[in-house]
């Protein structure tokens, strides 16, 4: 596996593949990887001749209070688990690489796709977001990029300025993976105490008990997030940021379910910040 450091290289590799006519799947993350990861990684094999991954702390997607400076850093043990998985590079640059003095230009989506949810509650995040994926996807000339459905809200982002800036690349969603327990696999978990990472149980609970009353038939949207939030507040350690449901991928205000729709939750377990969702409905393309 190589490993990329600098800008030119990650281009001249990406050009190489070019050359030799092959089909580059990407896979951007920021490191401290997990089963979710390597489900990206499988994915982007089973339909590319390369797969390139980035391992990148994007400072830009990071609020003021938020958790960049300690965000966790293994890049070594990122290595093995890249190379178990048959990743043939990976992209590990340092900020001034991706953001070198003078850096001036950001790629923001605006409207109600990004208004709301995790762009309401984290201001700025998805600029730094949609500048390094723009970045990356051009730096690896990417055919495909995937990403997990757990960020949902930021898929729907990234589609959109894909579409919008005319990007030749495809933007695959992969389903969430989970421990067996039903917590949505993060690298955020760490964080979390055992008794804690117990009491996270109940965002994966509460989405199920929501999903349970849409197959019984509810499909008033007030109801179903009264389902979860009911859930949520019966956890001490939890505190609810947010639990809405909107229309999927267009992520519109619904009264009932009539069409795909995501229910989206953010919790705060502790000091940690958890995020988890549910599509009711089939996904549409």
């Amino acid at each position: 596996m190589k490993i990329l450091r600098t800008v030119k290289e990650i281009q001249a590799y990406a050009k190489e593949m070019k050359v030799a006519g092959k089909k580059i799947g990407l896979v951007p993350t920021m490191g401290a990887l997990h089963e979710g990861h390597l489900t990206l990684m499988r994915k982007a094999r089973e339909t590319c001749d390369i797969v390139i991954a980035s391992v990148f702390v994007n400072p830009v997607q990071f609020g003021p209070n938020e958790d960049y400076e300690a965000y966790p850093r293994r890049f070594e043990a990122d290595c093995e688990k890249l190379e178990s998985v048959s990743v043939d590079a990976v992209f590990h640059p340092e900020p001034e690489e991706m953001y070198p003095e003078g850096f001036s230009t950001y790629v923001t989506v605006e409207g109600e796709i990004t208004d709301k949810l995790c762009g309401a509650q984290r201001p700025g995040h998805f600029r730094g977001v949609a500048t390094v994926v723009t970045k990356l996807i051009n730096l690896a000339r990417a055919d495909e990029a995937f990403f997990g459905q757990k960020d949902a809200q930021q898929v729907v982002v990234i589609r959109r300025f894909v579409e919008d800036l005319n990007l030749n690349v495809h933007i695959n969603m992969v389903p969430i993976v989970r421990e067996e327990s039903g917590l949505a696999r993060s690298s955020r978990n760490q964080y979390l105490s055992a008794e804690e990472k117990e009491a996270a149980l109940v965002l994966s609970r509460s989405l199920k008990r929501a999903e349970e009353a849409y197959a019984h038939g509810e499909r008033n949207v007030e109801k179903l997030k009264s389902v979860v939030k009911n859930t949520l507040n019966d956890e001490p350690l939890a505190a609810v940021d947010y639990v809405d449901l909107y229309s999927f991928p267009g992520l519109t205000p619904m009264y009932t379910v009539a069409e795909p729709a995501l229910l989206a939750i953010a919790v705060k377990i502790g000091k940690t910040r958890l995020i988890d969702n549910t599509i009711l409905g089939k996904e549409r393309a």
